[in-house]
Order: structure tokens, then C-alpha cells, then sequence
């Protein structure tokens, strides 16, 4: 490798235990990669004659990553044209969602479909928006709302016949259903991916007119969160054209790695791409377990509280067990049995303890099976929010890898503790500490578009436990700011299978950076996202430049991409 960059900062968080300070990094940009790491004097002497750039007060750490992601159609479904509701973005009471919806009905041209994502009954106190009521606001056009936890979507009488619904909607599929009336015809609701993809997708076809513009967006605000890495947890080949025209921009900010749906039936084959695998590459099979607490559809040993808040939310109080699993134990490991023989790394989709329970006889029978128990499988599990401690210390034994979810207490966290569930369960949802004390390699993510990318509000709250109220919940799960940051660096790289790529500022690595307006280290922690924000983002030794980027992608003929507004259509 030629260096012929030499990068300077106040200081650099390197990640690396061999040396976890410096102040100067000498990159070969060719090759997109760090060549020496330490001061200015010595990255000169790895680097005689090169450019020096010198960011003055800036810190520099390592690209942060996104473990568990869903960038193509969060863009798809959250970016303008389609419209995002979530509370967190501007829309915290019903009240503020039925306002937009009038706006909506009376500023957007007649008969012209409308796409709705974030609806939150929970935070928003608001009714499970059913056919009759969104007929209410919307008597005449095609509408659909889909669920902050994207594990339901609801529509109105106009997407019913743009569906041919009218008499009935089809067979349910299987994991999923369709919600009926009495004599069969819908009552607008959709549960789990399957159904609720196959009443969106048609109308994203229609609403997003320039797809790979609405990814890339999305692609902006994740690198404005610091992420130069992510995944795509639903990945169907229909966005593989996508993927690779992103990627192929001069200032596209993020690498990709997939993990294909285990319902596509192409899910066993291997990536075909002429994009480097350094940018894009497939890594494993995604599966789901259950569903989502902010519905009622995970899987529980333990019941909700009747509280105002759940019975509005028309949760059933349960416990659920697993009469709310999308597969019994036996699928799952018909299903894991499948994928094996081919070295994917699998990734469950689990929330509730009762369908962690399931998800690790499913693991462990396989493992068993396929003689993998004590190798470095690296099989995930994703959220697992409502697990028990014990199970934390299973996760362990089988060498599984926790992916989970800050940002579940973040937002639901004061809802969690006392009026979701009883304070002993809520108080301790997303289990940070025990992961850690497990020994697991914990990694972070947000699961966009759930939430938005923000990956150092996650490291506030694993640091201190304490909700945007200022509210404190299990403070035995906090975890210590390195832990945390190695969950969003290091080991989310592992977590990945790329921590020789990514995660830590080191020789031979990719030159994949955040730039910091402060050290970490050196911030009140409760004030950590007001004192802590990022400047920038580099990818392969290039400073990202998201105004380009978004030109670059708006300039395409999106013609030759309007496929890609149908998610999981196939090519």
C-alpha cells in the first residue's frame, strides 16, 4: 500500500485495544484503506510527501455501523413522496396524525393514492385505524397506513378495489393474515410481512415515482446519523439493481450487507454483482419468530397491564405464549435445515421471551445437527427486548450474536415500565447489562425506518438508562460508554462477519470514518447527543459529500428503477 493522505484530528478514538488513541491516520485512497495509525510524525514517516488535511478540532473515530437495517425500502416508505407519520418525526398524538390526514385529503390532487408510514398507536394514543375509519378521512382515494412496526398495515375501501379486494381479500399467507368482516370482505387490516406487503406494494408503486431517489435519501439521513455501514435485514433480489446503482455513485456513504428473506425462493443462491463486495455482498438468511410489542403480536410468557393506554391500543393482555409465533419449532428448523448446508449466517427476528425460547431449541437443534455448536457460526438473534436474564447466558453457550434494540426503550421505555407491563418486566426491557455480563458480543441498531438512524442517542441510553423524559428504568442494564460504543463499531463488525474490514481505526482496514464535535469521553453522558454531534462521514478515505450524492442519484433515468417501488416484487 502507497499512503498519500495524511488525516489529522484533535484526537482519534481508534476502537483498536493495541492503541486506542492517536491523533493521525496515513491512508492510500486508491486503495480506500488505512496504511498507519499513530501521530502526525509518524504518519509522515509511512507517508513522505503526501497531502495532509488537518481537521482541526474534530475527533475522529471509526464509521459507525448499522448491524440490523432496512435502507432500500425505508427510503421507499418513509421519504417523500410517501409520507412518515412516526411520532418522532413531527407527529405525536393522533390528534397531530388525523390533522395531516384532513391536510392531506384537501391539498393532494383528487383520486391520487396517498402512502402513510410510522403510525404508532401506542405513543400516539391512536385506534387501529380500520377500513371504516380511514374511509372517513379518505372516501375516495387509494390510502394505505402502515404500523411503526412495520408488522401491520391498514387501508381503506378505494385500496380495496385497486386490490380487487372488494369481496374478500385472498388466502391468508403463511405467518400472516388478513383482517375479514363477518361475510368475508376486509375490514382494512393486515398482519405480519407477507400480507402486509402485499397490500402496500401495489400503491408504492404508484406513489413512488423515482424509488432510487427515496433509498438514497434515506441513505443521507443514516450517513447524517454517522453510519458508513449497514445491512439490509429484508433484502429480496428485486433491489439488488438497486443496491448496485447506489452503490455505484462516487459519494454513495454506506456498504451494504444483505441477508435475504428466507420466504424469497431464491434466498439459498448466491450473490451474482458486479459491485465490489467491499461495497455490497450477501451475508445471510433473515427469519422472523414472532412479531411486535407495540401491537401485541410478540411472543410473551408474561401478560400486559390493563391499562387505559394498552386497552386503546386494542392489545390483548394476554400472556400470548407462542400462539403468536409466525412458525412453530418444528418450521423454524425445516427452515434452518434448508439454509445451512450453503454457510449463511441466520438472523431471527424475535422479541418475546417465549419466542426466544423456541428460537434457541430451533438453534440448538440445528447446531447439533449440522455438528456447528462450539464453532464461530455467528447466528444472530434481533431485539430480543422482552427476554429474561437467564436466556441472555443461553445466547452465550450457543456463540449466538444479540443484535438489540436501544431505541425500543428510548421511545417505549416510559410506556414499558409500569403501564405496558409490570415495573419487574418493563423496567429491564432491552437487557444491556445482562447481554454484556453474558459475555455475548452485543451490538446496536435501529432498525430504520422504526426509528430514525441515530445510533449516538443509542449509546445514551445504554450509558445511563434514562428515557428523552430525563426518566431512569433498570439501572442495573446500563453498560459502560466502551461497551457502547463497541456496539455500534467493533462489534457490530463482528457481528457482520467484517471486523477485518470495519469497526476500528487500524492498519489495513477500509478508511471508513465519523467526524465528532467532541470526545466521547470527555461529555457528560446524560447531555451525551447535545454535547456529541457528527460533523461528517468518510467512506474509503473519501470525505462524503451528500449533496452530490443525492444529485448523482436524482440525475438517473428512474425509469429503469420503478420496480423498485414495489418491495419484494420479483424481477
Amino acid at each position: 500500500m502507497t499512503a498519500d493522505h495524511v488525516l489529522s484530528a484533535s484526537t482519534i478514538v481508534t476502537m483498536d485495544p493495541a492503541r486506542p488513541r492517536a491523533t493521525s491516520v496515513a491512508l492510500d485512497t486508491a486503495a480506500g484503506t488505512i496504511v498507519a495509525v499513530g501521530t502526525l510524525d509518524e504518519c509522515r514517516a509511512a507517508a513522505p510527501g503526501a497531502r495532509e488535511t488537518d481537521l482541526g478540532a474534530a475527533v475522529l473515530a471509526p464509521g459507525l455501523i448499522e448491524p440490523h437495517g432496512h435502507p432500500f425500502v425505508s427510503g421507499v416508505a418513509t421519504q417523500p413522496p410517501a409520507i412518515w407519520i412516526a411520532p418522532y418525526v413531527g407527529y405525536p398524538s393522533w390528534n397531530d396524525v388525523q390533522a395531516l390526514f384532513r391536510r392531506c385529503q384537501t391539498e393532494q390532487p383528487p383520486g391520487v393514492p396517498l402512502l402513510f408510514n410510522g403510525l404508532d398507536r401506542l405513543l400516539q394514543q391512536a385506534p387501529e385505524p380500520d377500513i371504516e375509519l380511514l374511509d372517513g378521512f379518505f372516501p375516495d382515494r387509494p390510502v394505505a397506513v402502515l404500523d411503526n412496526s412495520g408488522h401491520m398495515a391498514f387501508f381503506n375501501t378505494a385500496t380495496a378495489k385497486l386490490l380487487g379486494w372488494e369481496a374478500a381479500p385472498p388466502p391468508d399467507p403463511v405467518g400472516a393474515a388478513f383482517g375479514r368482516h363477518a361475510d368475508g370482505t376486509p375490514d382494512g387490516r393486515a398482519s405480519e410481512l407477507a400480507a402486509v406487503m402485499a397490500v402496500i406494494q401495489p400503491l408504492m408503486a404508484q406513489v413512488v415515482t423515482h424509488p432510487l431517489h427515496s433509498a438514497a435519501q434515506f441513505y443521507a439521513l443514516m450517513a447524517r446519523g454517522g453510519i458508513t455501514t449497514t445491512s439490509d435485514m429484508t433484502y429480496s433480489s428485486a433491489y439488488l439493481k438497486g443496491y448496485e446503482a447506489l452503490a455505484s455513485m462516487p459519494d454513495c456513504p454506506l456498504r451494504v450487507s444483505l441477508y435475504h428473506m428466507s420466504t424469497e425462493p431464491d434466498a439459498d443462491e448466491p450473490l451474482v454483482s458486479a459491485v465490489p463486495e467491499v461495497l455490497l455482498r450477501k451475508q445471510g438468511i433473515k427469519l422472523w419468530a414472532d412479531g411486535s410489542p407495540w401491537v401485541g403480536s410478540a411472543a410473551l410468557t408474561y401478560p400486559y397491564l390493563d391499562t387505559e393506554t394498552v386497552r386503546t391500543a386494542g392489545i390483548p393482555l394476554g400472556p400470548s405464549g407462542t400462539t403468536t409465533m409466525n412458525y412453530s419449532l418444528e418450521q423454524l428448523q425445516d427452515i434452518l435445515a434448508r439454509y445451512v448446508p450453503s454457510g449463511w449466517q441466520m438472523a431471527f427476528h424475535v422479541n418475546g421471551d417465549a419466542g426466544l425460547d423456541v428460537v434457541l431449541a430451533a438453534y440448538q437443534q440445528v447446531l447439533e445437527r449440522f455438528g456447528l455448536l462450539g464453532s464461530d457460526h455467528r447466528w444472530r438473534v434481533e431485539h430480543v427486548g422482552g427476554a429474561r436474564a437467564e436466556q441472555f447466558d443461553r445466547i452465550a453457550d450457543l456463540g449466538l450474536y444479540p443484535s438489540m434494540s436501544p431505541f425500543q426503550f428510548i421511545y417505549w421505555g416510559d410506556l414499558l415500565d409500569g403501564t405496558l407491563f409490570a415495573p419487574e418486566i418493563g423496567s429491564q426491557w432491552q437487557r444491556f447489562g445482562d447481554a454484556e455480563r453474558a459475555g455475548t458480543c452485543l451490538s446496536f441498531h435501529n432498525d430504520g425506518s422504526v426509528t430514525p438512524p441515530l445510533p449516538l442517542l443509542n449509546i445514551q441510553a445504554a450509558i445511563t438508562r434514562r428515557t428523552p423524559s430525563g426518566t431512569l428504568h433498570g439501572p442495573e442494564q446500563r453498560i459502560g460508554l466502551e461497551q457502547a460504543l463497541a456496539a455500534h463499531t467493533v462489534n457490530a463488525a463482528r457481528t457482520l462477519r467484517r471486523e477485518h474490514e470495519i469497526g476500528s481505526i487500524e492498519p489495513g482496514k477500509l478508511a471508513d470514518f465519523v467526524e465528532l464535535s467532541a470526545d466521547p469521553h470527555q461529555v457528560d453522558p446524560t447531555a451525551f447527543i447535545d454535547q456529541v454531534a457528527v460533523l461528517g462521514t468518510w467512506r474509503g478515505g473519501r470525505r462524503i459529500d451528500l449533496g452530490a450524492f443525492l444529485a448523482q442519484v436524482e440525475a438517473v433515468d428512474p425509469s429503469g428503477h420503478a420496480h423498485l417501488a414495489v418491495p419484494g416484487h420479483a424481477c
